[in-house]
């Protein structure tokens, strides 16, 4: 009897995914199967799809995607999970047609996500990125960085009662972070203009918290400038390109706290993303603005290109299946 196959987004060098046709994976003690719906797009996806030199090709079926949702297919052995639940799932493997994770790694959606895609491990990353930042109601903070990630941390922010600045390139992510409660937006196009724009609204004070969220040398030295004394500065962005500078004295002089807010304790991630489910069952958060851009398995290259290239009204990209 032939073994059963699935469908396998392979990234086979720097620019190049092939689908194959590879086994279907069963589960072993402890493990769930996720027939896919679809998997969201990371920008962290970017590096290796351009190629790095670390990199070795190619690579497993399915990897890089690891915000996948779908139903659960069948279980190994010690698994309190029932076939037929929809689950979102925080596994690595999830450009594929079906996906292996632990039970811990699964999170059961409600009846009120029936209908959605939820690509779970950023919104829980963005819960999480809230929860490092230690927000602080009718304080003054600043966003850097209004994608995906940015503008979720906006929402909670301006929920939690903080005063948000949201600062990005274009301005239909600034519309965006304004929508998610920013109280002031301001354009990343001059380094010494957005210090003294903040300094003109904090009253010279600048932020007691900063998070950045772009993930490059420019936002990190402006976050630097950006927070006042005895600050936090949360790092949120996805530094995975080379070394950084940072510029010591400052951090020193301000007597700063500098928190990287990329959750790897797994029972830590889960909990971000069952509060992200939570507040998206209760309506308190709604993804649909966010998930902007749609496509198939076959499409993943220019999914890819439209995470680096942001065309018109792009927030995430996400793959159904």
């Amino acid at each position: 009897m032939t073994a059963p196959t699935m469908l396998a987004a392979i990234l086979t060098g720097p620019g190049a995914i092939e689908l194959a046709r590879v086994p279907v994976p069963a589960p072993g003690p402890g493990e769930v199967r996720i027939a896919l719906e679809g998997c969201g797009v990371c920008a962290s996806n970017l590096e290796p799809f351009a190629g790095q030199p670390w990199l070795t090709y190619p690579g497993e079926p399915g990897g890089l995607g690891h915000e996948g949702w779908g139903v659960v297919d069948a279980v190994g052995d010690d698994v309190d999970l029932a076939p037929g639940t929809r689950v979102a799932t925080l596994s690595g493997r999830s450009y594929a047609e079906y996906d292996l994770a632990t039970a811990e790694q699964v999170i059961p959606l409600p009846p009120e996500l029936a209908t959605l895609p939820f690509p779970a491990e950023p919104f829980g990353c963005a819960f999480n990125v809230a929860a490092r930042a230690d927000l602080r109601p009718g304080e003054w903070m600043a966003i850097i960085g209004a994608g995906f990630i940015g503008a979720v941390v906006t929402h909670l922010a301006a929920r939690a009662g903080a005063r948000v600045i949201a600062i990005s390139r274009r301005a239909e992510s600034r519309a965006l972070a304004r929508a998610m409660g920013a109280e002031v937006t301001l354009p990343m196009d001059d380094h010494w203009r957005i210090i003294e724009a903040v300094k003109t609204v904090t009253g010279e004070a600048l932020c007691p918290r900063v998070i950045e969220c772009a993930g490059a040398q420019w936002p990190l030295d402006l976050a630097t400038e950006l927070v006042g004394f005895g600050g936090k500065l949360v790092v949120a962005g996805y530094h995975q390109d080379g070394p950084r500078q940072v510029n010591m004295q400052t951090w020193n002089w301000k007597g700063i706290d500098v928190i990287n807010a990329h959750e790897r304790d797994p029972a830590v991630q889960r909990r971000g993303v069952e509060q992200a489910v939570a507040a998206v069952a209760a309506g308190t958060l709604d993804p649909a603005p966010l998930l902007t851009h749609r496509f198939t398995l076959a499409q993943l290259p220019e999914a890819l290109a439209a995470t680096r290239d942001k065309p018109e009204g792009f927030v995430k990209a996400i793959i159904t299946l």
